[in-house]
């Protein structure tokens, strides 16, 4: 074979070796790609069905329940406008609490997220730039909801309809 031959073959090998390379990292990447979606997103169908994402917000006060197992926690995730039931078979973390940040990975089954993984907000001054901007969407939300309320309230009290 001609050298001209041999580095054509060895140039077009050294293209297949980087394109397989690539597809495999690519392929390696997607499988582990883990989205994070809010209550409100799943609850409009957003969030991909039959694969793991992540749900964050707020535990919800008062909804942390353990079951009688020991070992099974069920609680409530918000995000001021809309709430997603969390069920959870494992320790929770020490930061955990009602009230606080919570991020959960898992599968939605039916109407519950089945978490597999539970991470609490380690920093009660932090919150991830997605998570703090669906609670400020929420709260906007229930306040816009509340303001209608209490303006149809004052018109019927005054005779209006």
């Amino acid at each position: 074979m001609k050298s001209r031959h041999k580095r054509l073959t060895l140039v077009v090998g050294g293209v297949a070796v980087l394109g397989v390379a690539a597809w495999l990292i690519m392929s390696a990447f997607q499988k582990n790609l883990v989205f994070f979606f809010t209550p409100t997103q799943i609850l409009a169908g957003e969030a991909p069905q039959g694969r793991s994402f992540r749900i964050g917000g707020m535990v919800e006060s008062g909804s942390l329940v353990h079951q009688p197992d020991g070992l099974t926690w069920s609680f409530i995730v918000t995000d001021m406008a809309h709430r997603i039931p969390v069920s959870y078979k494992g320790i929770l973390p020490d930061l955990f609490k009602e009230g606080k940040g919570v991020v959960a990975e898992g599968k939605l089954s039916g109407t519950t997220f089945t978490a597999e993984q539970v991470l609490a907000k380690h920093d009660e001054n932090y919150m991830p730039p997605d998570a703090a901007y669906a609670m400020k969407k929420g709260q906007e939300a229930k306040d816009a909801t509340a303001k209608l309320g209490a303006t149809v309230s004052a018109d019927q009290s005054k005779g209006g309809k």
